[in-house]
């Protein structure tokens, strides 16, 4: 194996002060252009690592940050994780990341684990077991120990911290006035996430359009439950025992669900039943008819995120700026299982 160089050799070799070296691989504007590039391709060369140890230890921070997701096989998650290690990395951050399957223990856990040193600021989405309990106390013990967090997507208002979320309801309220204008009738509400406090937003923004636009609310042609085998019993009564010819699902589950039991039904999609689904995963486009949806921005989320934990990790003492809640604007993606206006 190449043995690795060290500053003093690179110094030596180069005839500059071990100085020098230091700031023009840190990229300090007090060393000159060529000096600067003579130097990091040099070391670069000599297969320069710089202890890591060592320099956290000085400026007292790891330019680490601790990522903890609910779902890794969530597609939004890992729309959002890209955007995070993109903004990251660009501000010359590295990323662990923690996988809580939903478990509040696991949550624990991992904020437990990450919270000795290994990394400055947490960005995470609430586990589902931890909203269920409604259980918040990790996360405000980690923010009194000095550790930043920024929450995206599942929140808590009980947590004083930065935010970033998307318009669940106004993008569920957008959503069902499209399936009414294409002169949707009766519009049925599923979702397997009603633990959620997103679901709650996307469910009060349907109530909402519905409302508005003088429809009734027929509670027989909605489905909310967080367990996706008693979905499944309920989908196959509604289709049975309905007549319902719009469908606006709350999450990727339930919307594919619904197409699959409506084209196994021999209901044409979209002239007999236009849907409209949450998130926008693999399976909207490769499903047949491909599935409109409420697109949520995974990676826009996921930047933002990042950039608010290291304005905050790099303000000066005494100017942190005021913990902010940033919304994020979906976008509906019309496909082929909603008709043309």
């Amino acid at each position: 194996m190449r043995q690795k160089a060290t500053l003093k050799q690179i110094a030596k070799e180069l005839n500059v002060s071990v100085s020098t070296v230091s700031k023009a691989l840190s990229n300090s504007p007090e060393i000159s252009e060529p000096t600067k590039k003579r130097v990091q391709e040099f070391a670069k060369l000599k297969n320069y690592k710089p202890n890591n140890i060592a320099v956290n230890l000085k400026s007292k921070r790891s330019k680490t940050i601790g990522v903890i997701i609910p779902n890794i096989l969530n597609p939004f998650f890992a729309k959002v994780f890209s955007g995070i290690e993109k903004a990251a990395n660009d501000r010359g951050y590295n990323v662990i990341t923690c996988i809580s399957n939903e478990s509040l223990k696991k949550e624990e856990h991992a904020m437990d684990m990450l919270s000795n040193g290994t990394i400055d600021g947490f960005i995470l989405s609430i586990a589902e077991e931890t909203q269920a309990e409604q259980d918040f106390k990790h996360f405000n013990e980690a923010i009194a120990d000095g550790i930043p967090i920024v929450m995206f997507d599942r929140i808590s208002d009980e947590v004083n911290c930065d935010k970033v979320i998307v318009d669940d309801f106004d993008s569920a309220v957008y959503a069902v006035n499209h399936l009414i204008k294409l002169q949707t009738k009766k519009i049925a509400l599923l979702s397997t996430i009603d633990n959620l406090s997103v679901s709650k937003l996307r469910e009060d923004g349907y109530r909402k359009a519905l409302i508005d636009k003088g429809y009734e609310i027929d509670e027989d042609i909605i489905i909310l439950t967080d367990n996706t085998e008693e979905f499944d019993e309920k989908l196959d009564a509604l289709f049975e025992n309905n007549k319902f010819d719009g469908v606006f699902a709350l999450d990727e589950h339930a919307s594919v669900m619904a197409m699959k039991k409506a084209i196994k039904k021999g209901i044409k999609i979209p002239e007999e039943l236009n849907v409209i689904g949450f998130a926008d995963g693999v399976w909207s486009r490769r499903l047949t008819p491909s599935l409109s949806t409420v697109s949520q921005h995974g990676p826009e989320i996921g930047e933002a995120a990042a950039e608010m934990l290291i304005n905050r990790l790099e303000a000066k003492e005494g100017e942190e700026p005021e913990f902010v809640t940033k919304v994020v604007k979906t976008e509906l993606r019309q496909r082929d299982s909603t008709r043309k206006l």
